[in-house]
Protein backbone atom coordinates (compact mmCIF):
# COMPACT_ATOMS: atom_id res chain seq x y z
CA UNK A 1 0.00 0.00 0.00
CA UNK A 2 1.31 3.75 -1.17
CA UNK A 3 -0.05 7.16 -0.28
CA UNK A 4 -0.04 9.15 -3.47
CA UNK A 5 -1.29 11.94 -5.14
CA UNK A 6 -2.78 10.31 -8.08
CA UNK A 7 -2.93 5.98 -9.58
CA UNK A 8 -3.31 3.85 -12.38
CA UNK A 9 -3.52 0.37 -13.21
CA UNK A 10 -2.16 -0.33 -16.80
CA UNK A 11 -1.45 -3.72 -17.96
CA UNK A 12 -1.31 -5.10 -14.43
CA UNK A 13 1.28 -2.23 -13.24
CA UNK A 14 0.63 0.36 -10.93
CA UNK A 15 1.98 3.63 -12.00
CA UNK A 16 2.10 6.29 -9.59
CA UNK A 17 2.66 9.91 -9.49
CA UNK A 18 3.66 11.83 -6.17
CA UNK A 19 4.34 8.66 -4.13
CA UNK A 20 5.35 8.02 -0.30
CA UNK A 21 3.96 10.83 1.18
CA UNK A 22 2.29 11.13 4.70
CA UNK A 23 2.19 14.91 5.35
CA UNK A 24 -0.83 16.68 3.34
CA UNK A 25 -2.51 19.97 3.20
CA UNK A 26 -3.68 22.00 4.98
CA UNK A 27 -5.92 22.26 2.02
CA UNK A 28 -8.24 19.61 0.51
CA UNK A 29 -5.99 17.49 -2.37
CA UNK A 30 -6.77 14.97 -4.81
CA UNK A 31 -5.11 11.46 -2.96
CA UNK A 32 -5.09 8.37 -4.47
CA UNK A 33 -4.13 4.46 -2.29
CA UNK A 34 -1.54 2.11 -4.45
CA UNK A 35 -2.25 -1.68 -3.91
CA UNK A 36 -0.15 -4.56 -5.02
CA UNK A 37 -1.77 -7.57 -3.30
CA UNK A 38 0.12 -10.77 -3.44
CA UNK A 39 -3.04 -13.58 -4.17
CA UNK A 40 -1.67 -17.21 -3.42
CA UNK A 41 -1.52 -19.47 -5.98
CA UNK A 42 -4.32 -21.65 -4.22
CA UNK A 43 -6.75 -19.30 -4.09
CA UNK A 44 -6.64 -18.42 -7.85
CA UNK A 45 -9.86 -19.00 -9.83
CA UNK A 46 -11.73 -17.56 -6.57
CA UNK A 47 -13.42 -14.16 -6.26
CA UNK A 48 -12.02 -12.15 -3.87
CA UNK A 49 -13.31 -8.99 -1.94
CA UNK A 50 -11.86 -5.94 -0.45
CA UNK A 51 -12.82 -3.18 1.61
CA UNK A 52 -10.56 0.20 2.03
CA UNK A 53 -11.82 2.32 5.32
CA UNK A 54 -10.51 5.92 6.31
CA UNK A 55 -10.96 6.48 10.11
CA UNK A 56 -9.66 9.16 12.26
CA UNK A 57 -7.13 9.36 15.03
CA UNK A 58 -9.55 7.65 17.79
CA UNK A 59 -10.06 4.86 15.35
CA UNK A 60 -13.77 6.38 14.30
CA UNK A 61 -15.02 6.02 10.57
CA UNK A 62 -14.25 9.31 8.83
CA UNK A 63 -17.92 10.47 7.62
CA UNK A 64 -18.14 12.71 4.25
CA UNK A 65 -21.07 14.28 2.96
CA UNK A 66 -23.42 12.47 0.67
CA UNK A 67 -26.77 13.42 -1.47
CA UNK A 68 -28.29 10.62 1.23
CA UNK A 69 -26.26 12.94 4.43
CA UNK A 70 -22.75 11.57 5.94
CA UNK A 71 -22.16 8.37 5.02
CA UNK A 72 -18.56 6.74 6.34
CA UNK A 73 -15.61 6.88 3.98
CA UNK A 74 -15.33 3.38 2.24
CA UNK A 75 -14.30 1.49 -0.79
CA UNK A 76 -15.15 -1.53 -1.97
CA UNK A 77 -14.20 -3.93 -4.89
CA UNK A 78 -13.38 -7.52 -6.05
CA UNK A 79 -10.96 -9.22 -8.13
CA UNK A 80 -10.06 -12.66 -9.12
CA UNK A 81 -7.00 -13.88 -10.33
CA UNK A 82 -6.36 -16.88 -12.96
CA UNK A 83 -3.10 -18.82 -12.80
CA UNK A 84 -0.50 -17.84 -15.54
CA UNK A 85 1.25 -20.65 -17.37
CA UNK A 86 4.25 -18.05 -17.81
CA UNK A 87 4.95 -18.10 -14.10
CA UNK A 88 6.32 -21.40 -11.92
CA UNK A 89 3.33 -23.28 -10.14
CA UNK A 90 2.94 -22.30 -6.46
CA UNK A 91 4.05 -18.83 -6.94
CA UNK A 92 2.29 -15.73 -6.03
CA UNK A 93 0.11 -13.72 -8.20
CA UNK A 94 -0.27 -10.13 -8.52
CA UNK A 95 -2.70 -8.00 -8.69
CA UNK A 96 -2.68 -4.31 -8.81
CA UNK A 97 -5.23 -1.55 -7.31
CA UNK A 98 -5.33 1.80 -7.90
CA UNK A 99 -8.25 4.09 -5.51
CA UNK A 100 -8.32 7.81 -6.47
CA UNK A 101 -9.97 10.44 -4.52
CA UNK A 102 -11.36 13.89 -5.08
CA UNK A 103 -9.89 16.20 -2.80
CA UNK A 104 -11.17 15.42 0.77
CA UNK A 105 -12.45 17.99 3.23
CA UNK A 106 -10.54 17.16 6.18
CA UNK A 107 -9.65 19.11 9.16
CA UNK A 108 -6.07 20.45 9.51
CA UNK A 109 -4.00 19.58 11.99
CA UNK A 110 -5.43 15.85 12.39
CA UNK A 111 -4.00 12.13 12.02
CA UNK A 112 -6.01 9.65 9.75
CA UNK A 113 -5.35 5.88 8.62
CA UNK A 114 -6.53 4.30 5.65
CA UNK A 115 -7.58 0.20 6.67
CA UNK A 116 -7.55 -2.35 4.34
CA UNK A 117 -9.33 -5.82 4.28
CA UNK A 118 -9.75 -8.52 1.88
CA UNK A 119 -12.22 -11.43 2.63
CA UNK A 120 -13.31 -9.45 5.86
CA UNK A 121 -9.09 -10.37 6.91
CA UNK A 122 -6.71 -7.39 8.32
CA UNK A 123 -2.76 -7.39 9.28
CA UNK A 124 -1.44 -4.65 10.82
CA UNK A 125 0.87 -4.01 8.00
CA UNK A 126 -2.09 -3.58 5.89
CA UNK A 127 -2.58 0.43 7.28
CA UNK A 128 -1.31 3.91 5.74
CA UNK A 129 -1.24 6.89 8.25
CA UNK A 130 -1.12 10.01 6.82
CA UNK A 131 -1.43 13.42 8.92
CA UNK A 132 -2.85 17.09 7.35
CA UNK A 133 -0.70 19.83 7.96
CA UNK A 134 -1.90 22.88 10.76
CA UNK A 135 -3.97 25.31 9.04
CA UNK A 136 -1.80 28.20 7.78
CA UNK A 137 0.93 26.29 6.93
CA UNK A 138 2.31 25.32 3.96
CA UNK A 139 3.67 22.66 1.99
CA UNK A 140 7.34 22.45 0.97
CA UNK A 141 5.76 23.17 -2.85
CA UNK A 142 3.61 26.28 -1.63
Amino acid sequence: MLLCDAAQVSDGKLYILGGGWSLVGPDPMPSAVALKVDVDWTEAGSPHHWELFLVDEDGQPVLVETPEGPKPMEVRGDFEVGQPRTIAEGSPIDVALAVNFSPLPLPPGSRYTWRLSIDGETHPDWVLSFTTRPAGELSEEG
